[in-house]
């Protein structure tokens, strides 16, 4: 069974003049979600922030802004257009939208450049790519109008690829509930002081959301062996290298891709050697750097049949 791990997302801050986005009903957001062919399945809140748990990953809001990602098949541009129409062109402050490689682009309803095409037809930007066309790459277009980010507007984003066969084995059995898959993420060690909500799939897959104040981390597990994957997502950006070995410890994945956006702490991953790294100063104020690692593995394997 596949399933297309790989994330869309988009972040879209909008002008003060809208008012907070935390007043507007969960029925927006509902129909929202649904635009793209996901479901909201629940939902955490504080007074900063709003985190809806989906049927193919998450959608959070803030006063100013949503973080919106999805998986599989889904349209999220159908969402993105959907919101710039609501709030109107002229109320967005700043548009990032992204979209890693997938295992098998072709199933995808439509490509990056078709989805930054749609974008333009209403908002000025520009796209990039990050990393190499025949391997791990991660593509992003920006708004380019006047908006400079926000000293505290800093995220990253850790996406692991071919988890050990042991995590995979312990995901596809079926016999982890909630509190059973917190335990082997080993959550109480990093996050025990987050609100946390998350979703175990049947036939098999996870997802988590935790929020605390204004900051957030998600997690997505596609554990399919011929193509699992896991990707985690925060913003407290002071914590990356405890955040990132922690996961990476758990998971075992054979190659990662770190994407970050204004986080300037250096960081060390264990056992992991760099293979490529590309960095990007926007416009708009975003510091962006994308790398590539390959864990340290003494052991080769034979090759895997694919037809």
């Amino acid at each position: 069974m596949f399933f297309e791990g790989a994330e869309k997302k988009v972040e879209i801050i909008v002008k003060p003049t809208v008012g907070t986005l935390l007043d507007i009903p969960r029925e927006y957001w509902q129909s929202l979600v649904e635009k793209c062919n996901a479901t909201i399945l629940s939902e955490i809140k504080n007074d900063k922030l709003i985190g809806f748990l989906l049927s193919e990953s998450s959608l959070f809001v803030w006063e100013d802004r949503i973080l919106m990602l999805t998986c599989g098949q889904t349209v999220l541009i159908n969402s993105v257009i959907e919101f710039v129409e609501k709030f109107g062109v002229a109320e967005i402050d700043s548009l990032i939208y992204q979209r890693k490689n997938e295992c098998f682009s072709r199933l995808q309803p439509t490509s990056f450049l078709d989805d930054v095409k749609t974008i333009k037809q209403n908002i000025e930007g520009v796209a990039y790519r990050f990393g190499k066309a025949h391997g791990h790459y991660n593509q992003l277009f920006h708004s380019t109008n006047q908006y400079q980010a926000l000293p505290g507007d800093k995220t990253v984003e850790l996406l692991m690829y071919d988890l050990d066969d042991e995590v995979i084995k312990s995901f596809i059995s079926g016999d982890m509930d909630n509190h059973q898959t917190r335990a082997f993420l080993k959550l109480d060690d990093v996050i025990s002081d987050y609100q946390i909500d998350d979703f175990v799939f049947d036939p098999f897959g996870y997802s988590l959301n935790a929020i605390k104040g204004e900051d957030y981390l998600t997690i997505h597990i596609t554990p399919q062996p011929k193509s699992s994957y896991a990707s985690l997502e925060f913003s407290n950006s002071g914590r990356s290298e405890e955040l990132m070995n922690h996961f990476l410890k758990v998971f075992s994945p054979k190659s990662c891709d770190i994407m970050s956006f204004n986080s300037k702490q250096k960081c060390k991953l264990n056992n992991f050697t760099k293979i490529e790294h590309r960095r990007l100063s926007t416009s708009t104020g975003y510091d962006v750097e994308f790398s590539s690692h390959f864990a340290l593995c003494e052991n080769a394997k034979a090759p895997e049949e694919i037809l």
